[in-house]
């Protein structure tokens, strides 16, 4: 299958010269459109820095090839460019989605997110989707005149929306929003500026989900055979894999065992990003939206895997959770990894000096559950690193992660 990068800006497409703007207004940069200046703010946020020490399934010091939440996040962009590329959409608006969707992962990755979740339990829990937007709005202090980053809307919306909308038209939470509610930081700002939570995001937004997909699956793969989690023959079980696995081998019989991996990895994604190509294609067809305004109020979202796709998707995942994600040997290490969140966040709530003064300050401020919040604020944007240190530094017993 040969994808030719289309010519020009399709109808449908974000155009930054269109966009509904910043919360804050600031003068144009002579030299770059708004959603490329949003790409610049996030590469140069402390946020984005960090995740270079934040896991996404193994600690930070496994080993040097493993993935970490920055390697993920440069696959994903990388990925999302490709689609918007193929597609005619804005390759920056969804570059930036990909580059910033991953800002409010605490750390230790999901352990992490879901030892978070409870300590905060009585004040609304935790979302990393609802952190990334508090991170992008508040706590990045980079600038003279305004918290955050001053993002543009379009950016803000991919962020929060980029896997559907969150709320229906007469603003009841749906999905996963729908048993507890919408987070509380998604509720406070809708209050500053409104995302239309009921809409789907654009179709940037929405290759730049599926380019997470892509990637997550390829590169756990790839690591979970590296960690030797898993064999390369079990992989049989996956249809996908399967056929591209025999494909390899018909091809290159004597290959070795790593440079079979790599290609295998490699192939997932081309697979992938061309089943994706070819299934939105059809479904922009389809829609013929005429705006971006169509697709966002579209009955269905317009980027996807073509069924068949999805359930090869369903199946890599389907393998891969008891397997590596719930592999007894991670499952011990992301036990510990919680203990050592609750810890820092016990030992702060009961003694908020514990805490570097500018965070003292900021949990100082407000009720209880503010106060809460600010603790989790500041667990949430250490490293997998800074918290061992932090936890070794208040406690006679630090567990090692490995």
């Amino acid at each position: 299958m040969v994808v030719e990068a289309p010519r020009q800006r399709a109808p449908y497409a974000s155009d930054p010269a269109q966009s509904r703007g910043r919360r804050r207004a600031e003068p144009p940069s002579p030299t770059r459109n708004d959603f490329r200046r949003d790409c610049d703010r996030i590469i140069h946020s402390a946020a984005f820095r960090r995740l270079a020490h934040k896991t996404q399934v193994f600690v930070f010091h496994e080993g040097d090839h493993y993935r970490t939440r920055l390697t993920h996040t440069l696959e994903v962009a990388q990925i999302a460019r490709s689609l918007a590329r193929a597609l005619g959409l804005d390759e920056d608006l969804a570059e930036v989605v990909a580059l910033g969707h991953d800002l409010g992962h605490p750390p230790f990755g999901h352990a992490g997110e879901r030892a978070l979740d409870r300590c905060l339990a009585n004040v609304g829990g935790f979302d990393h989707n609802a952190q990334t937007l508090r991170t992008v709005t508040a706590l990045e202090r980079r600038y003279a005149a305004f918290d955050g980053l001053n993002l543009t809307w379009e950016t803000l919306e991919g962020l929060l929306k980029h896997n559907g909308p969150l709320t229906d038209r007469d603003g009841t939470p749906i999905g996963r929003y729908r048993e507890h509610g919408l987070p509380h930081a998604i509720r406070e700002y809708e209050g500053v500026q409104e995302l239309d939570l009921w809409g789907f995001a654009s179709a940037e937004a929405q290759v730049a989900a599926l380019a997470d997909d892509i990637a997550y699956n390829a590169h756990d793969i790839d690591d979970g055979l590296r960690a030797e989690l898993f064999a390369l023959d079990d992989l049989g079980e996956v249809p996908l894999a399967a056929a591209l696995i025999g494909e390899i081998r018909r091809m290159h019989p004597r290959l070795d065992t790593g440079r079979t991996v790599h290609e295998l990895v490699r192939r997932v994604i081309t697979r992938m990003i061309e089943d994706v190509i070819g299934e939105t294609g059809a479904r922009l067809a389809a829609l013929a939206p005429r705006s971006v305004a169509d697709v966002r109020n579209a009955k269905r979202q317009v980027g996807s895997f073509s069924a068949a796709m999805a359930e090869a998707d369903r199946a890599i995942k389907g393998f891969l959770n008891p397997r590596m994600y719930r592999h007894p040997r991670v499952m011990g290490i992301m036990t510990d990894a919680e203990g050592v969140v609750c810890d820092l966040f016990n030992r702060y709530a009961a003694s908020p000096d514990e805490m570097p003064a500018e965070w003292a300050g900021r949990a100082a401020v407000g009720d209880a559950a503010a106060r809460l919040r600010a603790i989790a604020d500041f667990i949430a944007g250490m490293t997998d690193r800074y918290a061992l240190i932090e936890h070794a530094r208040l406690f006679e017993r630090t567990p090692v992660l490995r």
